[in-house]
This record gives structure tokens, sequence and C-alpha cells, in this order.
């Protein structure tokens, strides 16, 4: 595109931060796990992640936002695989804070399921793709989310087939029999609310604003 700004990355130091700083998280996370089993399905995402990026970077390398918010779904990701989503101290302290039930780190899981990969989807159909900023881009990143919130519900099915009981920390109902039905909603959410505050910046840091 002529005259376009340039792309907004991480300058090398800072992904190197983000980098060691999710990959310390991961080691310690996998001393600590409570259940090796329920740590591994929940942080294999992360495992597969990490050298992927490094692989890619030089060829494919992403824009500053997309990089701090895959950190922080890690993160999420990670506190959730050391302790089970239903004992998670942080979730401890937001049932404390909202006045819930249920430990509700599953739920901001789940949320964060939409939120980064919503980014994640807009920078890859923007790049990869003719399409262009729009309705059309709106509608398929919306349907990029829920279908792999469909999937991971899926997966959480096959492991309680193939597990049985030795699958219920991460299953993480804790007895809401409508749990599916309110992780797809939450990723929803995230999705929403993601491209709401963020679609302008991600627009400059990717260099199409104004085109």
């Amino acid at each position: 595109m002529s005259g376009a700004p340039p792309r907004i990355v991480p300058a090398r130091r800072e992904r190197h931060l983000l980098a060691w700083t999710v990959a310390a998280a991961l080691l310690a996370s996998g001393c600590i796990a409570r259940d090796r089993l329920t740590w591994l399905m929940e942080v294999i995402w992360v495992i597969a992640a990490l050298p992927l990026l490094a692989w890619r970077w030089q060829r494919f390398p992403l824009t500053r936002l997309l990089c701090w918010l895959l950190a922080l779904h890690a993160l999420v990701l990670i506190h959730g695989g050391t302790y089970t989503y239903a004992q998670t101290p942080a979730g401890f302290w937001l049932r404390d804070l909202l006045g819930t039930e249920r430990n509700p780190w599953d739920r901001v899981g789940h949320l964060m399921q939409g939120f980064v990969p919503a980014i994640l989807a807009r920078e890859l159909l923007l790049r990869c793709t003719p399409l262009r900023r729009g309705g059309w881009l709106v509608y398929l990143v919306l349907a990029a989310c829920l279908s792999f919130s469909a999937f991971f519900e899926l997966l959480e099915w096959w492991a309680a087939l193939a597990w049985g009981a030795d699958a219920d920390a991460f299953l993480a109902t804790q007895g809401d029999a409508w749990d599916t039905q309110w992780d797809m909603f939450l990723c929803l959410c995230g999705a929403i609310a993601s491209l709401l505050l963020f679609s302008r910046l991600h627009d400059r840091q990717l260099g199409t604003a104004g085109t």
C-alpha cells in the first residue's frame, strides 16, 4: 500500500521481556501444578505458541498490541492450569469481590478466549487476505472466535469421554448445568468488547488507519 505508515511491532527487548515472562511463568507453573494432566491440557496452547511465534517472527512479526494481549492470555491460562480453574487464588479473590457463589476464573478464561483471539483473527484476516475493514471483517472475526470456543467445548467433551472423572478439573463446570453456554456467550462478549476497544489502535499499529 503506497505511502502507508509502518507496522508497529514490539522492539527486540520488549518482545524478549514478554517471551521470557511467559516462559518463566510456564516453567514455575509446571513445577507446582496441582494436577499435571489438567495443567498440560490447559497450557498446551502456550507450549505450542512460544516456539511457533519465535520460528515465524522474522517472516511474520505481530503488532505490539497483539503481542501484549497474547502474553496476557498466556498468563491467564497458566494461572488456571497451575491450580485448576476451580481453585485459582485470583478466582477466589474475584469471587469475594463480586460476591459470586463459584470461583469465576474459568469465566475470565473464556472471556479472554474471545478478547484476544479477536485481535489475532483480525490481524491474520487483514494481513493474509484481501479483506478490508467493514462488516464482513467484524462478522468473520466473531465467527472465528465462536468456532474456536465451540472447538474447545468439543475438546472438553472428548476429555470427559477419555478420562472420565479425571477430567473434572479440566472441565471446571463447578456444578453449572449451563457452563457450556456461558463459556461461549462470554467468548462472544470478549470478542465484541475487544473489537470495540482496540480496532482503531490495531489499525494504527497495522499501518492501515485511514485506508
